[in-house]
């Protein structure tokens, strides 16, 4: 597995992560076969895994970590890449620390190696429903809640810290402020939403950024399947003998972005990660360049169409 370099962040990520987000919307419990699908991955070569407190996947992954510890698959934690989110409920100065500390307890872990704040943004409230009221939903705290990133990895719960779905605005005003600089933004990134100029400015900014949903979804709420069912995509896999989603990927790995990627099928899953040893040539990338864009994942279509979220998905 070919590994990133990070600025800030005290260990080398693997380029490509398993994702562990569920199937139906934030707080649904995860599938019972959660924990099976990623002692799968672990048995296929996947070694980072990214989770959030919202997905309620940390419990899963820690006991699946501790079972292929048991069974011999990893000799220790260290082979693994451990990636977890600040939801946006523990977005206080005074609530990080804790909350990081909450999700090693289910993690049963001593620190993660990267800690993101999940979105720009705070609820003041557990959620109790779909659309979020307005009046629960805030502007983000950034320069205390950076401070409380940095606490967690001056004190060791993770080896590095950054943030997602922050847009070049919000990542200038955090840069501005910030006395350890973010390591990644991960957002949602494919070939039908390729973030150039997003890509441009983390690059020029020293951050690392990783996709999700690389490969679209099938799920009204995270995105659709403009990308597994986009013509160009499979014409340029079935001309290399590769899977539409292989195309995709690869494209993604051109671009110097890691991935997040999620798939409970086993065959899927190897699949997955058999992207390094052979290339797009330029024409395969001048006719992705010139696909549609259309973006999959809004904060409004997850939290309510609220003068805030709207205008955090208008940014650039």
């Amino acid at each position: 597995m070919q590994q990133v370099t990070l600025n800030n962040c005290d260990k080398a990520m693997p380029a490509i992560g398993m994702g562990t987000v569920p199937s139906s919307r934030p707080g649904a419990d995860p599938s019972e076969k959660m924990k099976s699908a990623l002692l799968e991955a672990i048995k296929a070569g996947y070694r980072h895994f990214d989770t959030a407190f919202i997905y309620q996947s940390e419990k899963p992954l820690g006991e699946a970590i501790v079972e292929a510890l048991n069974l011999g698959l990893i000799k220790s934690r260290d082979e693994l890449f451990i990636t977890t989110k600040l939801w946006c409920t523990f977005t206080q100065r005074d609530q990080v620390v804790s909350a990081c500390k909450l999700s090693l307890g289910e993690l049963q872990l001593d620190y993660v190696d990267m800690y993101l704040i999940h979105h720009p943004l705070r609820i003041s409230e557990t959620i109790q429903k779909f659309p979020v009221p307005k009046e629960i939903i805030h502007p983000l705290d950034m320069k205390g809640v950076w401070e409380g990133m940095e606490e967690c990895k001056n004190l060791g719960l993770t080896k590095g810290i950054g943030v997602s779905n922050f847009t070049c605005k919000k990542l200038e005003e955090l840069l501005s402020i910030a006395k350890i600089p973010p390591a990644i933004n991960q957002v949602e990134m494919n070939p039908i939403w390729q973030q150039k100029e997003l890509r441009e400015f983390c690059k020029a900014k020293g951050i690392h950024i990783i996709a999700y949903s690389p490969l679209g979804s099938y799920n009204t709420i995270w995105g659709d399947n403009r990308v597994m069912k986009c013509d160009v995509l499979t014409e340029i896999a079935k001309s290399k003998g590769k899977t539409t989603a292989q195309v995709a990927l690869k494209w993604i790995y051109e671009q110097g972005v890691s991935l997040v990627v999620k798939s409970f099928n086993k065959e899927r899953m190897k699949q997955n990660l058999q992207i390094f040893d052979w290339s797009l040539n330029q024409q395969d990338l001048e006719k992705i360049s010139e696909l549609p864009q259309h973006k999959g994942f809004t904060m409004a279509s997850l939290f309510g169409p609220h003068d805030i979220l709207l205008q955090l998905d208008a940014e650039i």
